[in-house]
């Protein structure tokens, strides 16, 4: 089971070049980016196998990007539910574009965030 060191690990050594900083917050991960953009990474207490990671890009518009495999059944039709993303705001939601497995799925997630940032 993926624990949050283990994302921190992530963020900082493999992202070094976009992570500004990292903290813990009671249950979940805070990354802060070099634009002052912030991703929050969850993984659940409950369901070892349960995760979201949300960035919120800090725009005038509140645009925010969010990976999860919450079992939400307001998206069951997607094809990968429960994984699933929402790309832009909660209401625009599709099928995962990332791995289903939470170490590789919050890598890509990162590299999404790095093209995001250029």
């Amino acid at each position: 089971m993926p624990t949050i060191e283990d994302l921190k690990r992530i963020a900082e050594i493999e992202f070094s070049d976009i992570v500004k900083n990292t903290y813990e917050i009671d249950y979940k991960l805070r990354v802060v980016f070099i634009n002052g953009s912030f991703l929050d990474a969850f993984l659940s207490q409950k369901f070892s196998d349960r995760f979201g990671f949300h960035w919120e890009t800090m725009d005038e518009l509140g645009t925010f990007f969010r990976y999860d495999n919450f079992p939400d059944k307001q998206w069951q039709s997607l094809a990968t539910f429960p994984h699933h993303f929402h790309r832009g705001s909660q209401n625009q939601v599709e099928v995962s574009p990332f791995p289903f497995e939470p170490l590789e799925g919050f890598r890509a997630f990162l590299e999404f965030i790095r093209g995001g940032l250029r």
